[in-house]
């Protein structure tokens, strides 16, 4: 499949050459051409609501490998949008990632699933927004409280699908960005057993809860030196808390990337065969 970013060069060459029309509007054409198609590959997620016993729901997205076959296992792929992105239309979520899973998809198959946090909530306990915006340097004790109904809600959905598809146990993956990096970081600590490997852009987490994930999961950590939303000290201190601990983490800040580090960590050639070679022991 030719990969939704490479669909604008590939247009403005055809309609160029096919119809000759000025420069300008040739790439106006195919901006919007690209725009058409890249939805149409995001159909592949196909709108889900999971809801459990007490009636709570959480709306989801979720991308089957091609050729998808019920008698094989495949690796789940848990993604956590950011606070940007939080809404009930069960859209915004694939704004940023969907892509990159579409374009991984034939070769590293596997079932990707994208929930959708409402407007006015977070992943986690933190009104984030106020306290970032407001400068304060977050300690993330909340983390160590009860969960948030949208985490709980996570958690349940991760074990419906666990329970109804054909899934490899032993490869469960979490990622997430901004927002879903706190996420990421706070679903670790609750469950520490359960995920195989885990990247995490540009968020933060509780240190104090690293030890309890550290000897299961597998980390990628990565940040925008320049991040001035979410300050890059967040991703440096659980990566330290994590080496100290030995857990098995690789960290990369890119020195010139703002808040959108998730722009160069989804250009990182090695990243899903890194993801992909991660087994959880049982």
């Amino acid at each position: 499949m030719v990969c939704a970013r490479n669909w604008n060069a590939i247009l403005y060459i055809m309609l160029k050459t096919m119809l000759n029309l000025p420069s300008i509007m040739a790439v106006l054409i195919a901006l919007f051409l690209s725009t058409s198609i890249a939805a149409q590959d995001r159909e592949a997620f196909i709108k889900e609501i999971f809801v459990n016993e007490k009636g709570d729901s959480l709306q989801y997205r979720i991308m089957y490998p091609d050729n998808y076959d019920e008698k094989q296992e495949y690796p789940l792929i848990l993604f956590l949008h950011g606070a940007g992105e939080r809404g009930n239309d069960n859209e915004s979520q694939l704004i940023h990632g969907a892509d990159f899973f579409l374009e991984n998809r034939s070769d590293y198959p596997a079932i990707v699933v994208f929930p959708q946090c409402p407007e006015d909530r977070y992943w986690i306990n933190i009104d984030l927004r106020e306290k970032l915006y407001n400068g304060e340097d977050l300690d993330f004790i909340e983390n160590k409280e009860a969960p948030s109904l949208e985490t709980m809600l996570l958690k349940q959905l991760l074990d419906s699908i666990i329970a109804n598809e054909s899934l490899d146990e032993k490869r469960l993956y979490l990622m997430g960005l901004s927002m879903g990096g706190f996420g990421t970081f706070d679903m670790l600590g609750r469950w520490p057993e359960t995920f195989a490997a885990a990247v995490a852009i540009c968020g933060g987490g509780n240190v104090a809860l690293t030890e309890a994930y550290a000897p299961y999961t597998a980390l990628w950590i990565t940040h925008g030196a320049q991040d001035n939303v979410v300050p890059v000290r967040y991703s440096r201190r659980v990566y330290q808390a994590l080496k100290k601990h030995g857990a098995a983490v690789k960290y990369t800040e890119f020195p010139e990337a703002n808040h959108n580090a998730w722009d160069p960590t989804f250009e990182m050639s090695e990243l899903m065969p890194w993801l992909f070679s991660k087994s959880k022991q049982q």
